[in-house]
């Protein structure tokens, strides 16, 4: 991959990094790691070793600035329209992934690059993060679904506010908007996300998997509908044999084993 690094050696087996590597144009998101970013989440979705994944920037001054708009100068119509079915088809990828996602973020995550983070499902903040939604400024819309996912985040209104604007917030005003889940020192938020990434792949495998279908499906429903979802991945798991270890291990007072099945 020639704008992507990916690190399996995180915090434990199953933990892995991924970071967009264009330092020099802010980890812009050009037609190359847009093509490289959907076939590493449709590869990756079937590795059960995985069990966590960092999203983190290269360098200091960003996460990405969103979508590459030197490339996209002159560009024509139909190449726009191409190039963002693959986006569209990109972030789709990023919702449906299979395991937990945290996204790193320092200094800028502006536009398609603040899609990204929110897309994940959770953001550990560095104090220099900066996010913004700053396609409106430009002549179009968020079109990696930062619109509804920043209002689920922060509030119809307080979205609407970032989103007419423009305007970036600060990663203590993130934190404070519920928007972020931690921010941490300059430097250390890739740290801090492996962290958070070693403890859940201390938890068992097949019941992370299961919760977060049941998060991401059943915030879209009625409550009885969501418990619906809920019960149905339960009835799932009494079967299987991480269940039995998971009990095993309580009774024994031992660290379990979790065999992924």
């Amino acid at each position: 991959m020639e704008t992507l690094k990916f690190d399996c050696a995180g915090e434990g087996p199953g933990s892995a990094v991924l970071t967009l590597n264009r330092p020099g144009a802010l980890n812009a998101l050009n037609t190359l790691m847009i093509k490289e970013l959907l076939s590493f989440f449709r590869e990756q979705a079937y590795n059960e070793g995985l069990r966590c994944l960092v999203i983190t920037g290269a360098g200091e001054r960003a996460f990405s600035t969103g979508g590459d708009l030197k490339e996209r100068n002159g560009m024509s119509n139909e190449h726009w329209r191409h190039q963002h079915h693959l986006i569209e088809e990109t972030f789709e990828a990023l919702w449906n992934f299979p395991v937990p996602t945290i996204a790193a973020v320092e200094g800028f995550a502006y536009a398609g690059g603040c899609e990204l983070a929110l897309g994940t499902d959770f953001i550990i903040a560095a104090e220099t993060a900066e996010f913004a939604i700053k396609e409106i400024t430009r002549g179009i819309l968020p079109g990696g679904g930062g619109i509804h996912r920043l209002a689920r985040a922060i509030g119809v209104q307080r979205a609407s506010e970032m989103i007419y604007t423009g305007r970036a917030l600060k990663a203590d005003q993130a934190y404070a908007w519920g928007m972020v889940n931690r921010v941490v020192p300059t430097g250390r938020a890739l740290v801090v996300a492996q962290e958070i990434a070693g403890e859940i792949i201390a938890s068992a495998p097949l019941a992370v998997r299961a919760a977060k279908v049941a998060l991401n499906r059943g915030i879209d429903c009625d409550s009885r509908t969501a418990y619906a979802i809920d019960i149905a991945a339960y009835n799932q798991l009494i079967g299987s044999e991480d269940r039995f270890e998971g009990i095993a291990a309580f009774n024994e007072k031992r660290t379990p084993v979790w065999k992924n099945r």
